[in-house]
């Protein structure tokens, strides 16, 4: 009995380089074709024969993948209709190692097999696939040669200082593969270094960059990460840098050296101690207090212009999506502050609020009297101003549950049981507890 033969569709491709010629009656793809068919139906007996469509591409370099007719012929294989390809040369299918490299991974992903009619080149045979292998070896190789002279020529042009491509650092624009000083942004950078030196704090100048609408070349925020980054970019000083050492750049710096030192030498101190220290210099008496008419909680910063600080308030939804973005996007620390201050000192006064306190503090304690509460709370009233700031913002956070600002004034929400604990505190020991 005779062994059944199993079908193998073939697809033949035929490509010409230039057009010359293509208009004649036959021409050199029809060439190609003969000369492939031929060959396919000397393989009837093992199952060979043609597939239907043609795939051709007149005119078209083999240097490139983008041809028509090859592309048709990747997706019918893609979709499994094709079993063998069929070249007349193999430079037919790609002039390039490294794509006829790419053209065999997807024919050994289908189980596809590659045949040349005129180079004996067969990958159904065993010495065809070990001739496959040596040309993939090949182009493997030149893969990572030409890797490797990359490698090499940005090196040495990172090492002359030369710009190798990829975003350009804010404050430069590329110019015939230069950086060049955007005066623009330039004055932001500079700006920013002189302004960590007064604070020393990324995150109260990201909060100041965000409050002044200053954003990236692509308009998007500068956050903490963003802003430390630039603060440890050697480009600004006129350098280069290449896998962590650095070269002198041929581009122009931005901030000079004595500036570039004074922020690093900030840099490298803690930054636990750095922030202590920030939040030290500027007290935040409504810290987590304060909110916004759209909910947002307000974040405490502070600037300094002429050796004089000045400190504000900030919506969170200012720093997240720039200015204008709420209708109370910064206030005045002071005047705030002396704002609530003055309701909470006129609260101390209040009849109502003294009696409400008394009774609550009688009911831990009945030997409490009304006149005993009213006397606490309003010796608290002048020794306000004595008091140190954390002690003043320790008696807020006790005093009062939130506040919420709009754009016709403030409401305070007090805690009465933290009045009550307030009171007792006074009247226990008014010394020790200022």
């Amino acid at each position: 009995m005779k062994a059944t033969v199993r079908k193998q569709r073939c697809a033949i491709y035929t490509r010409k380089s230039s057009e010359e010629g293509l208009e004649q009656e036959f021409n050199s793809l029809h060439a190609q074709r003969e000369a492939c068919e031929a060959f396919v139906a000397s393989q009837r007996s093992e199952g060979w024969v043609p597939v239907r469509d043609q795939y051709d591409d007149g005119g078209l370099s083999g240097g490139t993948l983008e041809r028509p007719g090859l592309q048709r012929l990747m997706e019918d294989i893609e979709d499994g209709l094709v079993d063998v390809v069929v070249v007349y040369k193999i430079d037919r299918l790609s002039r390039s190692l490294a794509d006829f490299a790419k053209l065999v991974e997807v024919f050994d992903r289908h189980e596809v097999t590659f045949v040349s009619v005129t180079q004996a080149f067969n990958t159904t045979t065993s010495m065809g696939r070990l001739t496959l292998n040596i040309l993939l070896s090949f182009a493997q190789f030149e893969r990572e040669v030409t890797a490797e002279r990359i490698r090499d020529k940005v090196a040495a042009s990172r090492k002359k200082g030369m710009w190798m491509g990829g975003v350009p650092p804010y404050g430069y624009r590329v110019e015939n593969r230069k950086l060049i000083i955007k005066e623009a942004d330039a004055a932001n950078v500079r700006w920013i270094f002189d302004r960590f030196i007064e604070i020393g704090s990324g995150t109260e100048l990201a909060c100041e960059l965000a409050a002044r609408g200053i954003q990236t070349s692509r308009g998007n925020r500068i956050d903490k990460k963003y802003l430390y980054r630039l603060l440890n970019n050697r480009a600004y000083i006129g350098e280069a840098v290449h896998k962590g050492d650095s070269y002198p750049g041929e581009h122009d710096g931005i901030i000079d050296r004595t500036v570039w030192d004074k922020v690093h030498a900030i840099l490298t101190e803690s930054p636990r101690k750095r922030a202590a220290r920030t939040r030290a210099d500027t007290p935040a008496l409504l810290k987590g207090l304060l909110y916004g008419p759209d909910g947002a909680a307000f974040s405490p910063t502070h600037t300094r212009k002429k050796g004089k600080l000045y400190r504000y308030y900030v919506s969170q939804t200012v720093l997240k999506h720039g200015a204008g973005s709420c209708p109370v996007g910064r206030v005045p620390a002071g005047e705030i502050e002396t704002a609530v201050i003055d309701q909470l000192r006129a609260v101390f006064r209040q009849p109502e609020i003294v009696a409400g306190t008394w009774k609550a503090a009688r009911a831990q304690d009945g030997e409490i009297t009304e006149a005993d509460a009213r006397d606490a709370l309003t010796r608290l009233d002048p020794l306000w101003d004595e008091l140190f700031p954390a002690e003043q913002a320790r008696i807020a956070t006790l005093l009062v549950e939130r506040i919420d600002i709009g754009t016709d004034g403030l409401n305070v929400r007090l805690r009465m049981d933290g009045l009550t604990g307030l009171a007792r505190e006074m009247m226990a020991d008014l010394g020790t507890a200022a």
